[in-house]
């Protein structure tokens, strides 16, 4: 396959050209990247604005994603988020007054600000089977239940999957569902790029998904900040006229051509490579899963290439996060009972050893099995999630917060799943909540 933009950009910085042009540091080397990293230039084409190598590029993507079109993000998921919101908002027009999206409960926080910026109403779905702040199954039962107790249809339905400990939400099931409905079904795939390349795709556009985004940095190898945004093969809802167009709504004039590069090269890599390389370390993860299972630790993900290790009846979960880094391993999150390891094709043979010999000397220290559920509660609304974005707010100590009106969304990143989300009333368990999570200081609105 070939890589337009990775191929313009290198024969221009073996050029001899004088660079009187943007970025300042004229190609000179100090981190070594800098010759490659240029902006809109003659040739260069325009991410917002694409007829050259960068449409060429995306049209490779496409392809290889079976989509109907794929747009190159280079603000991560965060970027695609929006913009699925605002297509899907732009589909709705003026036929509501109160615009409604009906989400999963562990959506990131980038749902979040998105709903503060376009001003929509946000009506939650909530799993009971779920006992962790990340995750949120939504079955296709659940959603036909909820669909039927709301007074106004949503303009979309918008669903985590994976979540960060690797749990699916049954795609097909609810894409069923809401093609009966006439109801576009949103998926943020951050973690799930790779999703489409295994024997069994797995992908939410494979599923039935009208929309998703993917943050190619977390699964594939892209540099940080490289995205996707995808639009399913019908596109029965014409979202890719205006995808582009809205996509420059919320990024920035100047995106990075190292990152644009980056996501270039890596068609080239799924093209020719990635599905022999998801082969065997898809065998690897497999038999590190197994060997977990042998030592009686629950996989909590259903993911092939994520770990979610639960400790919760295992080992003092405090002594988790120590016992990895000093046996060589930094993990992606640790919510101090479960613990999570990203694999790819890119984790050298060491890297399996290494995390398998951690697991083979694992001092366990048997408990009995906590219940400890850290699910967000069903909060009171004093505010809209825009009034309570943009309100004056000041930082309060959050065991001090009872009756106040959150701010912005509690939670550190990673997870970036709020525990109290814009314009709730904090309440006890809110309060219970930022404790277990180590949340000493939260904004507030303040009062009049």
């Amino acid at each position: 396959m070939e890589t337009p933009v990775f191929d313009f950009v290198k024969a221009y910085s073996n050029s001899s050209i004088s660079r009187f042009h943007m970025p300042g540091h004229k190609g000179a080397p100090v981190l070594g990247c800098e010759p490659f990293d240029i902006t809109e230039i003659k040739g260069a084409d325009e991410l917002y604005h694409p007829e050259g190598i960068i449409l060429e590029s995306e049209k490779n993507a496409a392809e290889l994603f079976s989509t109907s079109r794929t747009v190159y993000s280079a603000g991560g998921s965060s970027q695609s988020i929006n913009a699925m919101l605002a297509l899907a908002m732009q589909r709705a027009g003026h036929t509501v007054d109160r615009p409604t999206v009906l989400a999963g409960r562990n959506a990131h926080k980038a749902f979040i600000y998105a709903a503060a910026k376009l001003d929509f109403d946000i009506e939650w779905l909530y799993s009971q089977e779920n006992s962790n702040l990340c995750s949120c199954r939504i079955s296709a039962e659940m959603l036909e239940k909820k669909l039927c107790e709301l007074d106004r249809t949503p303009l979309a339905v918008y669903i985590t999957s994976p979540d960060y400990f690797g749990g699916m939400c049954d795609i097909q099931g609810l894409s069923k569902v809401l093609k009966k409905r006439n109801i576009p079904l949103l998926v943020d795939n951050a973690h799930g790029a790779y999703l489409a390349f295994l024997p069994e795709k797995l992908h939410p556009i494979a599923l039935g998904a009208d929309m998703c985004c993917d943050s190619a940095h977390k699964t594939l190898p892209v540099l940080t900040g490289g995205g996707y945004l995808h639009i399913a093969k019908d596109d029965r809802y014409k979202f890719s006229e205006n995808a582009v167009k809205t996509m420059e709504i919320f990024g920035s004039t100047s995106p990075s051509y190292l990152i644009l590069q980056s996501l270039d090269l890596c068609n080239k890599y799924i093209a020719e490579k990635i599905r022999s390389d998801l082969e065997i370390c898809l065998k690897k993860s497999a038999e590190i899963k197994k060997l977990l299972k042998s030592f009686g630790i629950t996989d909590i993900s259903d993911e092939p290439l994520k770990i979610s290790a639960d400790f919760s009846s295992s080992v003092k979960g405090k002594d988790l996060s120590d016992y990895f880094r000093k046996n060589g391993i930094e993990f992606e999150y640790f919510d101090g009972k479960r613990i999570v390891f990203m694999i790819t094709p890119q984790n050298s043979q060491k890297d399996f050893e290494r995390l398998k010999h951690a697991f083979k000397n694992l001092p366990l220290n048997r408990t009995e099995a906590e219940c400890e559920l850290t699910v967000p509660p069903v909060s009171k609304r004093a505010m809209t999630v825009r009034e309570a974005v943009f309100a004056p707010c000041k930082e309060v100590d959050a065991d001090k917060a009872l009756g106040k009106i959150c701010a912005s969304p509690c939670i550190s990143c990673p997870p970036a799943v709020p525990i109290a989300i814009s314009g709730d009333v904090i309440s006890e368990e809110h309060i219970a909540l930022f404790k277990h999570f180590g949340i000493k200081k939260i904004q507030v609105v303040c009062e009049k």
